[in-house]
């Protein structure tokens, strides 16, 4: 009954006319961030956090949590209408999402995403309205062993699918890890892998360069060779009997988008994991778990709902250990702290008691963003659907625009924007040869995470391996991922014998 009380005082003060107003610019300036390659939430609340400065402290965190929501809710625009994705979060979504707008299901796909990220948005904040104290100690009990061990099962559901050929995800995976070890030792801060002494190579390879070049550049060398340049675009008229069409096709990935939210909410509450990782595991996840796990990649609307329900619960639950426990669940969560130092505001288990307004109506403000985002998500459907209609000869040299922006934009150095385009003929020649794109991107997004997971792990266990063992959280997430590793082997002997 408290917690009812102080939501509805958090509505009262997220309802204030001020409030609201940042609220509908925060998604809809958000929204569009999202959607333009290589900037993200990241650079989104970073860019506009010096505007905060003008309103209160409560309005100021209320505004940046909306660009956050919106921010979420564009990165699919990209993915799906262009193969770019418009941020890390994103990338996941492209799988799947950019071959249905190729088949004529931009608006099936675009809706699906929009829902998918209402509904992983709602759960995750009923989920940090409800449990937050407890879920904060669940995420303090998650340790190194059990870090490396979650990190471990994303590995293998991608290697437990029947859909790909296991020797070609194991090099997928391989390539990737290989790219997240290029830089600098974690632990002695020697450099590594860097390639003929670059320079460039120091800071590593940054991961949105990678999906930019393979799911940006790649496509566009896919599509011109394929197609000769000539794409067949669709015409695609969103009356209103489509748009209810569409809802109701929604119903067979319900059980897909509850399992997103789920699974992203908890990912986004361990520090450090963020959006990113949730989002792939829950397509992982989701494609274990469907009957066709073949039809993923070519254009599931699975595929679409998975990812889109997990980042934005992610994005939710990254900012439990920010208000709970003062760790950033994720980059755009650490921004967002540092702006409430600045304001005056302390992170930590005394903030529900002392800072009751201020939590209540962040919390209160997140239910209006996610409502607001979906509907101004759904109303720019038809703009986004238009973008289809431009003829490739001019989209074309579009994307390739943005592709380099979004290259350049994280780190400002030309090194990366060179990568990027060798990762673009890398791969094209992947879907040429038929290599999984998805199962590298997961490795060199997880690859910083499990090696430094892994090497704390041994650090405390004085090099024994049976610590991920001896703890039974650890245990249990091992034992299934090693079930998954072994399952297509299983299958070979089991297919052999009924032959």
């Amino acid at each position: 009954m408290e917690i009812i009380n102080h939501l509805f005082d958090g509505f009262l003060i997220a309802f204030e006319p001020l409030n609201l107003i940042l609220i509908v610019v925060g998604v809809t300036v958000g929204l569009f961030i999202g959607a333009m390659p290589g900037l993200g939430s990241v650079n989104g609340v970073a860019i506009l956090l010096p505007m905060t400065f003008l309103v209160p402290p409560t309005s100021a965190v209320i505004f940046l949590g909306a660009i956050y929501y919106g921010a979420m809710y564009g990165g699919a625009i990209s993915s799906i209408m262009l193969g770019i994705p418009g941020a890390s979060t994103a990338v996941a979504t492209t799988f799947d999402g950019r071959p249905m707008a190729r088949s004529g299901q931009a608006d099936a796909a675009l809706i699906a995403a929009a829902t998918a990220s209402f509904v992983g948005g709602t759960l995750s904040v009923v989920l940090f309205t409800m449990f937050a104290p407890p879920l904060a100690k669940v995420a303090l009990a998650f340790g190194s062993p059990e870090e490396f061990a979650l990190m471990l099962l994303a590995f293998a559901t991608f290697i437990g699918l029947g859909g790909d050929d296991i020797p070609k995800t194991f090099f997928s995976i391989f390539i990737g890890l290989v790219l997240s070890a290029v830089g600098l030792d974690i632990v002695s801060g020697e450099p590594r892998l860097i390639f003929f002494d670059i320079p460039g190579f120091f800071h590593g390879v940054n991961f949105l360069v990678l999906a930019i070049g393979i799911y940006g550049i790649g496509e566009i060398l896919w599509t011109l060779e394929t197609n000769k340049g000539e794409v067949e675009v669709s015409r695609l008229d969103l009356t209103f009997k489509k748009f209810v069409a569409n809802m109701i096709r929604l119903k067979e990935t319900i059980v897909t988008m509850l399992m997103g939210s789920f699974l992203g909410f908890f990912v986004g509450i361990l520090p450090a994991a963020g959006a990113t990782p949730g989002s792939l595991m829950a397509y992982g996840v989701a494609k274990t778990m469907d009957r066709n796990p073949e039809t993923f990649g070519k254009g599931n609307i699975k595929g679409v709902a998975a990812p889109e329900s997990a980042n934005n619960a992610a994005s939710t639950g990254s900012m439990l250990p920010m208000l709970t426990l003062g760790i950033p669940g994720s980059p755009t969560t650490a921004i967002l702290l540092g702006g409430m130092v600045i304001w005056g505001l302390e992170p930590g288990p005394r903030l529900f008691t002392d800072q009751t307004e201020f939590v209540w109506g962040l919390i209160a403000s997140l239910y209006a963003a996610n409502l607001l985002s979906l509907l101004v998500n759904l109303a720019f459907i038809p703009a986004f659907i238009w973008v289809l209609r431009i003829p490739f000869t001019i989209l074309a040299p579009i994307i390739f625009i943005l592709c380099i922006v979004g290259g350049y934009a994280p780190t400002q150095d030309m090194h990366d924007v060179w990568l990027m385009l060798l990762f673009g003929v890398v791969g094209y020649l992947m879907r040429k040869l038929d290599y999984p794109m998805a199962p590298t991107v997961l490795a060199i997004v997880l690859g910083p995470l499990a090696e430094t997971s892994l090497r704390q792990s041994l650090l405390i266990s004085h090099g024994s391996a049976a610590i991920f063992v001896e703890r039974p959280i650890a245990a249990a997430i091992m034992a299934c991922a090693l079930i998954l590793l072994f399952l297509p082997l299983l299958k070979f002997f089991v297919g052999k014998r009924k032959k």
